[in-house]
């Protein structure tokens, strides 16, 4: 849903423009006036636009999704967000490259799409010095009783990266990967984590917890939680 004085204007339904988990984030933090963003997934620029008027120095957000990235050009011309980049591409290839460093990272809705989840959570650690995270999490417990969630998992691996040791649940994308309407990863499956490895992950590669919000273990499309974590 477009933000006023475009919201009469036909769109979707999910304020995303207006989202409680980044006026939530900036909050807690005191504010993004002159920092350096990277957004990861910025999907149709919601959060950008958030970010954008709060007063940040700049915005390098990182779309994977061509759609959504048009998508992302058009409200940035639409809502002339001045201070925002938009690329498109893997962020894990511009991460993995990348030898600048970002005072905040906003990664909301994208590690529960990760092959390599823990990688993508090495790689902030050396990049960014506040990060925002939203994600689901697998348990068992919760996704067994949904027929839906539990049949797109399949399996559990032991890995270890980094030092770090945990497990990795495999979810199928199955059909949903060739729809129109789908904005998750590039790949058939990706893996999931438990919501104690996240945050031990983090812990191992030098993030201090500052605050937990939006725990939601009900979570229509899985158990979720945000996170904000410092370095």
């Amino acid at each position: 849903r477009l933000p006023p004085p475009y919201d009469h204007l036909r769109a979707g339904t999910a304020p995303l423009f207006e989202d409680p988990r980044i006026a939530w984030f900036m909050e807690q933090i005191g504010g993004v006036r002159d920092k350096t963003v990277l957004e990861l997934g910025p999907l149709e620029g919601g959060h950008t636009y958030m970010l954008s008027r709060a007063g940040v120095s700049s915005i390098t957000a990182i779309e994977a999704n061509k759609r959504a990235w048009l998508r992302c050009l058009t409200v940035k011309e639409l809502l002339g967000i001045e201070r925002a980049q938009f690329l498109c591409g893997s962020f894990i290839e511009y991460l993995r490259q990348a030898d600048r460093k970002f005072d905040v990272c906003v990664a909301s809705g994208v590690l529960y799409h990760m092959e390599n989840p823990v990688e993508l959570l090495a790689l902030l650690a050396r990049s960014c010095d506040t990060l925002f995270l939203w994600t689901h999490y697998y348990d068992e417990a919760i996704l067994r009783r949904d027929r839906h969630q539990a049949q797109r998992f399949g399996g559990v691996v032991d890995a270890n990266d980094q030092g770090f040791s945990h497990k990795l649940y495999r979810r199928e994308y199955k059909g949903t990967l060739r729809k129109r309407w789908f904005r998750g990863g590039g790949q058939s499956f990706s893996h999931w984590m438990t919501r104690a490895d996240i945050l031990a992950a983090l812990e191992h590669f030098g993030f201090a917890l500052q605050a937990i919000g939006f725990d939601e273990p009900d979570h229509p499309n899985g158990p979720s939680f945000a996170v904000i974590a410092t370095r």
